[in-house]
């Protein structure tokens, strides 16, 4: 029996969109669905740029899944997975000009302008309960 490449690595990843998606996460997976999305969502919007790595793992989607749990959250939730979905992170990145691309990174968008912008070196580095209250803190700042 074989099993494709594409088919063994949407089996691995699909544990790792989980993680957001059972949050409350809307993933966005191709360029059309983010531009139906993002440059038409009213008020603050999230975006995860979801990654395989060790860092997305262990601080990233944990800490999102924890700032989601504070009383201030953005109105719309949305992810993209880097290296899987390559159309549409791209698309969605080309939002959070200047920053250049990074993967796992989070984007707070206030009527579709970029507000708070965590890269990967920000969160590489700190734990998940660092990173949920630098989200809660911009959620407090620019959600209310």
């Amino acid at each position: 029996m074989s099993m494709s490449f594409e088919r063994y690595m949407l089996d691995m990843i699909q544990p790792m969109r989980d993680d957001l998606t059972r949050v409350g996460i809307q993933e966005l997976r191709t360029p059309e669905e983010v531009e139906a999305q993002l440059p038409t969502a009213e008020g603050t919007v999230l975006v995860v740029i979801n990654s395989v790595c060790g860092c997305a793992a262990g601080q990233c989607r944990p800490g999102v899944a924890q700032a989601l749990q504070h009383d201030v959250v953005p109105d719309h939730l949305f992810t993209v997975f880097a290296g899987q979905d390559k159309e549409a992170t791209a698309k969605a990145r080309e939002y959070f000009l200047p920053y250049p691309p990074s993967s796992p990174s989070i984007a707070l968008l206030k009527d579709g302008e970029l507000v708070h912008f965590i890269e990967r070196h920000q969160i590489e580095n700190r734990g998940a309960d660092d990173i949920a209250e630098d989200l809660t803190s911009a959620f407090d700042r620019y959600c209310r």
